[in-house]
């Protein structure tokens, strides 16, 4: 992790929230971690920096943290001196995260944003940077998504959401796991495993694993195409999995025969699937079918 000595904000062990901490915290606040908001608090100290130093924070980056829960990684956060913004959608946790942050850390950059990150459309002060946050296992593609959209000033980003899900995310064109997710994740950045992360180092226990991945932003697809279109092709193309192009895109085009005419112009074999393709090759035949005739 690169951290300037200038702006350094000592974070030690005895400083970060380990599972006693965790719960004596939750009691006090009369918190009941719930399925609905996806509540898996992360409270083991190595686990804690072992994702800081994966993030790979340099001095200048700006954090968003999503759901901080009870700010056990947003201390371990706090650690590089990089301003942190974290977005929590329980008032009570948003409330209770400055006061939990001072008592362990002395002037420390935060702000807190009390919103449902589906909802975030600009965060107040410096933008966010880098994207580093324990993500609700429900919401975690649709947030990824919604923040690389919104948040155009994200460079790159570490996100901890569910195994499968973080599987889909990275997977490659022709990968079984390979799908919408994977594709649309595509237009905004690249995407890769960064390990995984046990189940013991949550509370409450998960009944699934986790995993970690690393994002770093890029140029979508060089196309006219619209993200909205490229996104509906993707869309159409993975509903109906196992069917050739052609037909799977006969709803979207028209007509098999317009599904058809739009994946040759866009050179793309009318016989392939969906699972074959990169999302480069579905603007191409989100362009094709915008302009016909070109």
């Amino acid at each position: 992790m690169a951290v300037g000595t200038d702006t350094l904000v000592l974070v030690t062990s005895a400083a970060l929230l380990g599972p006693a901490e965790i719960r004596e915290l939750a009691a006090r606040l009369g918190v009941r971690p719930t399925k609905t908001l996806g509540q898996n608090f992360l409270h083991d100290a190595n686990t804690i920096r072992r994702i800081v130093r994966i993030a790979e924070l340099e001095p200048d980056d700006v954090v968003l943290e999503v759901g901080p829960g009870l700010g056990s990684l947003t201390l371990g956060l706090l650690a590089g001196g990089q301003h942190v913004t974290a977005v929590e959608i329980d008032p009570v946790l948003a409330e209770a995260l400055p006061a939990t942050v001072g008592a362990r850390v002395a002037d420390a950059p935060l702000t807190v944003v009390t919103a449902d990150a589906l909802r975030l459309l600009s965060v107040p002060g410096a933008q966010p940077t880098a994207l580093v946050a324990n993500l609700p296992y429900n919401v975690a593609v649709p947030v990824v998504l919604h923040l690389l959209e919104k948040l155009p000033s994200l460079r790159h980003g570490l996100v901890l959401v569910q195994a499968e899900v973080a599987d889909r995310l990275a997977a490659a064109p022709g990968s079984k796991v390979y799908g919408v997710p994977s594709v649309k994740v595509a237009w905004y950045a690249s995407a890769r495993r960064a390990g995984g992360v046990p189940r013991s180092v949550f509370w409450p226990v998960p009944n699934v694993d986790s995993g970690l991945v690393r994002l770093r932003r890029r140029e979508p697809p060089a196309t006219s195409a619209r993200r909205e279109d490229v996104f509906a092709v993707i869309d159409a193309a993975f509903a109906q999995r196992r069917k050739m192009l052609r037909s799977a895109l006969a709803g979207w085009a028209g007509s098999t025969g317009a599904a058809e005419q739009a994946l040759r112009a866009a050179g793309v074999n009318p016989s392939a699937r969906g699972e074959t393709l990169d999302v480069a090759s579905f603007a191409r035949i989100a362009e094709a079918r915008a302009h016909p005739s070109a």
